[in-house]
C-alpha cells in the first residue's frame, strides 16, 4: 500500500522511527540499526504501508548527510593529532585496509567478472562502523581502555580512507564524469582548479567571513555561511568528476585549526543528525529480502566469509605490532562487522554500475546482518579474549575522563573574561588540561595568543557540548558575569550530562540561590567573598587574632552568608 499524502507519510515515517529507534537503544544496538529497520518497515519490499517507490531519489537526497559527516571528519582531522597516533593509525590501520581488501577482493574475483569491481567490494568490507563501535565503547565505559584506543585508531584511518574510496568510485566505472573522452590535461586542470577553489574559500575567504559574523553577532549568517561553504566544496569536487564528500572533507580539514572549529561543528550538527539518519532509513528501505532469499546460502557464505576474514587479518596484525593476544582479540572481533559507509560506497559503485544490482542487495545485507550481530560479537570478543590471553589484561580500567584528543582530567571552562583567563593561568600552571570556550572573537583571540586552548563558542549550546566531549570532562567552571547565561548553559549540561560537576560564578546571594536551584553544584559569591576579604582584612590590621577572624569566616560561610546579608539578598 503506498501513501499519498505527505502528512500522512511524514506522521507514519516518525512514528516509526521513533519507536525502533527506542527499542533498539533500549537493548543495547544502537540507534543505526534501529534506523534500518526502520527504512525496512516502511520500504516498499515489506507488506506494509510503503513511503515511497523511489528509494534511490531519497537515498541521493540524503547523501547530503555524508557530505556533512565527511566535513565534520576533516574539522577534526588535525596533523598534529594524527602524528601522535602515527604507528597505530598509518601503521595498523592502513595495512589492516590493504591486507583485508586484498584478501576479500581475492574471495570476490570467484563471483566478479572484473578485478576492479571485486576490489571496490574488498576495500568496502575491510571498513568498520566507526558510530557503532564508538557508541558501544563509550556505553561500556572503554573508551580510554587499551583495546578501545586501539579500536579507536583504526577507526581513524577508516575515516581517512572514506576519502580516496569515494573518490575512485567514478574513476572505476566507464559512466563517470572523468571519462576518456576528456583528455587527461583537461581534467587534470579542472582538478587542480577545484582544489585551489576550496583551498581559498576555506583558508582565507571562510574565516574572514566567520569573524565578522561572529563579532556582530549573526548566527543566522554564521550558519548559512557555514552551510554553503560545505555544499560548494561538494559541488567543486563533483564538477571535477571526483566526490563530492572529499570537497567537504577537504573544507573540513582547512578549519579544523581555526578557532571557530567546534562552533562550526556544533552550528552543522542538528542537519547532519537529521539527513544521516534519514539516509539510514533510505538505506533500509532498499533492502530487498526476497532478492536475499532467492539464494540465502550463498548470502550466508558471504557474510561467514567476510567476517572470518577481518577477524584473522585484523588478529594477526595486531600480534606483529607487539600487542597481547587477549588485547588482538577483542580489537579484531570488535571491528569484524561492516561499516555504515558501505552503504554509501556500494550505493555509488551501483549508481555507476560498477556493480550490479544482485550484488549490491547482498552486500547491504551483509553490512546488516554483521551489524546486528555485533553487541553478540563483542561479547564473544570479551570472553575470547580472556580465554586467549596469557595474563589478564588491564582492558577494562576504570574509566577517566578524556576529551577528544585523549588527555585526561580535562576542565571546560565557560567564559575567557578577566575571571577565566585568571582560571585559566591557574589550571595550566598546574598542569591539569582544559578548554574554554567564549562568545567574543576579541577575547577568543588573545586567548588564543596566550597559548590557551580558547575556542568560539557557547558552552549552552548542547551541539557545542556534544561536539566537544563536554560529557567526558571532569569539570565544568562557569566565569560567565550574566547570570541568565550561566543558568541557561548549567541547565543544558544537567540535561545532557547529569553527573558532571559545575562551578559557578554569582554576584549576590539571589544569584546563588538561583544558580544552584537551575543545578549548579557550587556557586562562589563573588560580592560576599570580596566583602569578606576586605572585612577579614581589617580585623587583622587591628590586631585581632588570626584564629578568631578565620572562625567568623567559616561561621559566615557555613550559615550561608545569612550574618552579613542584607534582607534582600538573603530572601
Amino acid at each position: 500500500m503506498h501513501l499519498d499524502s505527505f502528512v500522512t507519510s511524514a506522521l507514519l515515517l516518525l512514528l516509526v522511527t521513533a519507536f525502533a529507534v527506542a527499542l533498539f537503544k533500549h537493548f543495547g544496538l544502537g540507534s543505526i540499526l534501529g534506523l534500518l529497520v526502520a527504512g525496512i518497515i516502511v520500504g516498499p519490499h515489506s507488506p506494509g504501508p510503503s513511503l515511497t517507490e523511489h528509494v534511490e531519489e531519497v537515498r541521493h537526497f540524503t547523501e547530503l548527510g555524508v557530505v556533512m559527516l565527511l566535513f565534520v571528519i576533516g574539522l577534526e582531522m588535525k596533523p598534529s593529532r594524527l602524528w601522535a597516533m602515527r604507528r597505530e593509525v598509518l601503521g595498523l590501520g592502513s595495512l589492516q585496509i590493504l591486507v583485508t581488501g586484498a584478501a576479500i577482493g581475492a574471495y570476490f574475483l570467484l563471483y566478479q567478472e572484473r578485478w576492479q569491481a571485486a576490489l571496490l567490494i574488498g576495500l568496502t568490507f575491510a571498513l568498520s562502523s566507526t558510530a557503532f563501535v564508538l557508541q558501544m565503547l563509550h556505553e561500556r565505559g572503554e573508551i580510554a581502555s587499551p583495546h578501545g584506543k586501539t579500536a579507536f585508531s583504526v577507526l581513524l584511518m577508516q575515516d581517512i580512507a572514506i576519502v580516496p574510496l569515494l573518490a575512485i568510485v567514478p574513476i572505476m566505472s566507464a559512466t563517470g564524469r572523468l571519462s576518456s573522452e576528456v583528455p587527461l590535461w583537461q581534467q587534470l586542470v579542472i582538478v587542480i582548479g577545484m582544489l585551489l577553489l576550496i583551498a581559498v574559500m576555506g583558508r582565507y575567504v571562510l574565516p574572514w567571513v566567520l569573524d565578522r559574523l561572529a563579532r556582530k553577532g549573526n548566527k543566522e549568517g554564521f550558519l548559512l555561511f557555514v552551510i554553503m561553504s560545505v555544499f560548494l566544496a561538494a559541488w567543486a569536487m563533483d564538477m571535477a568528476g571526483l566526490s563530492m564528500a572529499l570537497g567537504a572533507f577537504l573544507m573540513g580539514m582547512l578549519l579544523s585549526g581555526s578557532r571557530y572549529r567546534l562552533q562550526v561543528e556544533a552550528a552543522i550538527e542538528p542537519y547532519k543528525g537529521l539527513l544521516m539518519s534519514m539516509f539510514f532509513v533510505a538505506v533500509g528501505m532498499s533492502i530487498d529480502f526476497e532478492a536475499l532469499a532467492a539464494d540465502p546460502m550463498l548470502f550466508a557464505q558471504h557474510t561467514v566469509v567476510i567476517v572470518a576474514i577481518k577477524f584473522t587479518v585484523l588478529f594477526l596484525l595486531a600480534l606483529a605490532f607487539g600487542y597481547a593476544q587477549g588485547l588482538s582479540a577483542r580489537v579484531a572481533i570488535l571491528l569484524a562487522q561492516g561499516g555504515e559507509f558501505g552503504f554509501v560506497l556500494f550505493g555509488a559503485a551501483k549508481a555507476l554500475n560498477v556493480i550490479d544490482d544482485a550484488t549490491f542487495v547482498i552486500a547491504v545485507g551483509v553490512i546488516s546482518v554483521t551489524m546486528l550481530a555485533t553487541p553478540l560479537m563483542v561479547r564473544l570478543g570479551d570472553a575470547l579474549g580472556r580465554r586467549v590471553a596469557r595474563r589478564r589484561v588491564k582492558g577494562s580500567e576504570p574509566f577517566e575522563p578524556v576529551d577528544a584528543a585523549g588527555d585526561r582530567r580535562v576542565v571546560a571552562l565557560g567564559g575567557y573574561g578577566q575571571v577565566g583567563h585568571a582560571v585559566a593561568v591557574l589550571l595550566h600552571s598546574s598542569g591539569v588540561p582544559f578548554v574554554a570556550f567564549d562568545t567574543d572573537p576579541a577575547r577568543v583571540a588573545q586567548g588564543q595568543r596566550d597559548g590557551f586552548p580558547v575556542y568560539f563558542g557557547d558552552i549552552s549550546d548542547p551541539d557545542l557540548l556534544e561536539a566537544a566531549h563536554v560529557g567526558r570532562a571532569a569539570l565544568v567552571v562557569l566565569t560567565i558575569d550574566k547570570v541568565a547565561a550561566s543558568m541557561n548553559a548549567i541547565s543544558h549540561i544537567r540535561m545532557h550530562f547529569p553527573q558532571l560537576p559545575i562551578i559557578a560564578r554569582g554576584r549576590t546571594l539571589e544569584d546563588v540561590t538561583r544558580l544552584t536551584e537551575a543545578g549548579a553544584t557550587h556557586v562562589f559569591p563573588e560580592a560576599m567573598e570580596s566583602s569578606l576579604r576586605l572585612g577579614s582584612l581589617a580585623l587583622e590590621m587591628i590586631q585581632v587574632p588570626e584564629d578568631q577572624v578565620d572562625d567568623l569566616l567559616h561561621d559566615v560561610r557555613v550559615g550561608g552568608y545569612r550574618l552579613v546579608a542584607k534582607d534582600s539578598d538573603a530572601a
